[in-house]
């Protein structure tokens, strides 16, 4: 299978800490042909147990980038009874890009963003990275509307028309040379309080300006252009990954599309007897957005780790 050539990266930290751990981000790779995780690369320039999170990652030319995030500390402050408390203070909300070279394992600075964001949508187009959405701001629920694209031969980013709405915590997808930002939340008026974003917005680099999508309702869809209508996947109701229970909490879920494959990369902890730290195991189950009878779904086999990481990335990328 074609799909089994490509890997899967994202960034991940440690949950725990150690006197011999630095709970800083790492990039891992995943690699579907043996079913196995390895590590790829620590993230430079974070002070030890500093974390990078929010970010958005993006693959292109044989490089990962690294774009935004929120920079926080995270702290041990238990006690004699609860010697494993960690409280993460926000640091500040950061517009540093860094390429990664995966075929030279080098580390390199690109142009910063023009706006500082995290938890944005981030998409690659005809060679060009796209970012929109996000939230700019540490101490508040406001997502932001502007959008920004990065071309790599100039090292620069260049600023787009602003979508039509505020929305963080979306989602952006390239389809038919086209860039959508799809989902999200923002704030509802002046307060604290969040609404999700049903809708998706569309931009479409030839006429340089976006365009407001029907509503998106959750769950596996597919848009219909034509019809303007999503449409909920055959088979995708039937979702073969456990939610989280009080002896088998999941602790991350991301997914990456390979092909017409979706690969759906979980972690959940694992009990532990009294006293000790627990572990964790990591599931991947894949959908097949073009099989035909029931054959929708497959897992493989769970991997035990030793230690808790936690997802720091916005998402991950398949290369």
């Amino acid at each position: 299978m074609a799909s089994l050539s490509r890997r899967i990266y994202a960034s991940f930290c440690s949950r725990h800490p150690s006197p011999t751990t630095n709970m800083s981000n790492w990039i891992e790779c995943y690699n579907p042909s043996n079913n196995a995780w390895h590590h790829v690369s620590r993230v430079p320039g974070l002070i030890e147990n500093h974390i990078l999170k929010g970010f958005s990652m993006a693959v292109m030319g044989g490089s990962i980038f690294v774009i935004g995030g929120r920079l926080c500390h995270k702290m041990e402050v238990g006690d004699n009874d609860n010697p494993n408390d960690i409280v993460e203070v926000d640091l500040e909300v950061l517009s540093s890009v860094l390429r990664y070279d995966i075929g030279d394992d080098a580390w390199f600075k690109c142009a910063p963003l023009g706006t500082p964001r995290f938890d944005f949508a981030c998409t690659v187009c005809e060679d060009k990275i796209y970012v929109a959405g996000g939230q700019c701001a540490l101490a508040s629920a406001k997502g932001v509307s502007s959008a920004e694209v990065y071309d790599l031969g100039r090292d620069m980013w260049e600023a787009l028309p602003n979508m039509s709405t505020l929305r963080y915590k979306c989602v952006g997808v390239t389809w038919q040379g086209k860039v959508h930002v799809v989902g999200g939340f923002a704030a509802r008026g002046d307060s604290w309080d969040t609404m999700e974003r049903s809708s998706a917005e569309l931009y479409d680099p030839d006429g340089s300006r976006w365009k407001v999508i029907v509503a998106w309702k959750g769950h596996i869809e597919a848009y219909d252009e034509e019809l303007n209508i999503w449409k909920v996947v055959e088979g995708s109701t039937t979702i073969s990954f456990p939610i989280s229970t009080p002896t088998n909490r999941r602790l991350y879920l991301t997914m990456a599309p390979i092909g017409t494959d979706l690969y759906f990369l979980a972690g959940y902890r694992m009990p532990a007897p009294a006293g000790e730290i627990s572990r964790m195991k990591s599931v991947v189950h894949v959908f097949n957005t073009t099989s035909n009878g029931d054959k929708y779904w497959r897992s493989f086999k769970p991997i035990e780790e030793e230690e808790e990481k936690e997802l720091c990335s916005h998402g991950c990328v398949a290369c």
